[in-house]
């Protein structure tokens, strides 16, 4: 019988891609935010005026990580936290004026990243393979509730 490692691949290609991207974006200059914040951002641009529970889920990081990394974006201008009036325990995440000037820069470095993840792969390849990670996703989410 075969030994599977797709969980041990996935891991690898996570890793490696994450350092990869983070070279790209420092090749780009935008070396100040790490891909977590990227992330963080990308969702902002997306929609704005996200509650911290929203944004830890739309971002798949934890609420701690999700945390440190708002402090860091928050000390270097592109975000701010705002609490609601009526409830003083919900703070919103918006963007801040610095982030207006990345959203360009970062969606053509991810475009590039995407480029060079797919390369040399079909269509209907990159099709199968995202329906597979789609379907192990939603496998691992089922047994996460």
């Amino acid at each position: 019988m075969t030994k599977r490692q797709g969980g041990f691949l996935i891991a690898r290609i996570h890793q490696l891609s994450g350092r990869v991207f983070a070279r790209k974006l420092t090749y780009h200059g935008l070396g100040e935010i790490n891909p977590a914040q990227g992330r963080i951002l990308f969702v902002l641009w997306q929609e704005d005026n996200l509650t911290m529970g929203e944004l830890s889920k739309r971002t798949s990081l934890s609420k701690s990580t999700l945390t440190s990394m708002l402090d860091r974006l928050e000390a270097s201008g592109h975000v701010s936290r705002v609490a609601v009036s009526e409830d003083r325990r919900l703070v919103l995440v918006r963007l801040a004026d610095a982030s207006s000037g990345l959203r360009a820069r970062y969606e053509a470095v991810s475009e590039e990243m995407v480029k060079d993840f797919y390369a040399g792969l079909s269509t209907a390849q990159i099709d199968q393979f995202e329906m597979t990670l789609s379907h192990i996703l939603q496998n691992l989410s089922d047994l996460e509730q």
